[in-house]
């Protein structure tokens, strides 16, 4: 008698030409990601090659009932580290049947900004930094934490192992080679400053590909904490007090800066970046306002500065891009929950555009 683990591991190359894929889309609160799944005619090498589809938007807060139909318009595929084979995952944005723009379909914006022939000249390039935290199912505080204690002071956790230090490596390295396998330019993995807390990075990635993939990996972390029992949270400031909170950094450049005489060219955008501060401060997440409070490695929310190596700046650059005289910066202020196809339009938007 098969078991329920050979049935989900079933191979089915050999006996159908038939595959799995799974649409993925954004949800109606703006952080939630969606999924289901359907059979096609395998194999697939090209989004274009899949079918549109629909889903119920009133059970996603994305459409009324009496008009609750939301096509889903097929982006970009990636492999599916789950069934594995020739099935895929495919990110998808959201659209009426008439052809609109769902609200919550900030992909179709952030498009039409990186097919803008001034910014695809500049071949601008993304690293993300993703961190979020684990949080023990049913009394949602932090894997690793006591139960309605505390561990010690932060300190000995940032990038640390041991039982006592790092909680929930199993899931973050499941998570590491997952994305691998997917095809997602994801670069790294730490442990961060407070415990229970990891980060991922993804990129450096061009355009809109950042943004997909990021959206991608985060569907894949949720999967793997669904399979082990663990909550992921991108709430900013998940615990008060004396402890990091989370975010989004993201790190940016362009043709022009990555050549020489770019340190000019960067400073420029920043000085771009601090005239429209109030407004991407409003598109950087929900609840940042407590995690940047000028303290925990952040600078003030009402304040922008930058500086050479400054953690507690809004904009950081690096000693390296100080020294090469080009090269990339960090914006800071993105939480952990942002949008990135928002955020990374956003910073296109201001220093190419404006």
């Amino acid at each position: 008698m098969a078991s329920l683990a050979d049935l989900i591991n079933l191979d089915l190359s050999s006996t159908t030409d038939k595959i799995i894929v799974e649409y993925l889309w954004v949800g109606g609160t703006g952080v939630d990601i969606r999924s289901k799944a359907r059979t096609v005619n395998g194999p697939i090498t090209d989004a274009s090659q899949l079918p549109k589809w629909n889903y119920d938007g009133s059970s996603t807060g994305q459409a009324p009932g009496e008009d609750s139909e939301v096509i889903l318009y097929p982006q970009a595929i990636f492999k599916d580290p789950f069934r594995r084979g020739d099935h895929i995952l495919v990110m998808c944005d959201c659209y009426t049947p008439q052809g609109v723009p769902i609200p919550t379909n900030k992909r179709n914006n952030a498009a039409k900004i990186f097919d803008n022939p001034k910014v695809a000249a500049e071949v601008t390039w993304y690293g993300i930094e993703q961190e979020y935290t684990l949080l023990q199912k049913d009394v949602n505080w932090p894997l690793g934490w006591p139960i309605g204690g505390y561990p010690g002071p932060q300190g000995p956790y940032y990038c640390a192992a041991g039982a006592d230090k790092a909680f929930g490596r199993d899931i973050v390295d499941a998570h590491y080679k997952a994305c691998l396998y997917a095809g997602i330019n994801i670069s790294g993995i730490n442990g961060e400053v407070m415990p229970g807390q990891w980060e991922f990075q993804v990129g450096p990635s061009v355009g809109i590909a950042a943004s997909d993939q990021l959206w991608v990996a985060r569907y894949i972390l949720e999967r793997i904490t669904e399979v082990a029992g663990v909550v992921l949270s991108l709430d900013p400031k998940p615990i008060p007090g004396d402890w990091n909170g989370a975010g989004a950094h993201t790190n940016y450049s362009t043709k022009s800066m990555r050549e020489a005489g770019g340190f000019e060219v960067i400073k420029k955008a920043i000085e771009k970046l601090g005239k429209r501060h109030p407004e991407h401060i409003a598109a950087y997440g929900e609840g940042n306002e407590r995690r940047l409070t000028g303290h925990h490695e952040t600078a003030d929310i009402n304040t922008f500065k930058w500086g050479v190596a400054n953690r507690g700046a809004s904009i950081r650059v690096g000693r390296d891009t100080e020294k090469e005289g080009k090269g990339y910066f960090e914006d800071r202020r993105p939480a952990s929950n942002m949008d990135p196809y928002v955020v990374t339009s956003m910073i296109a938007e201001t220093t190419l555009l404006l």
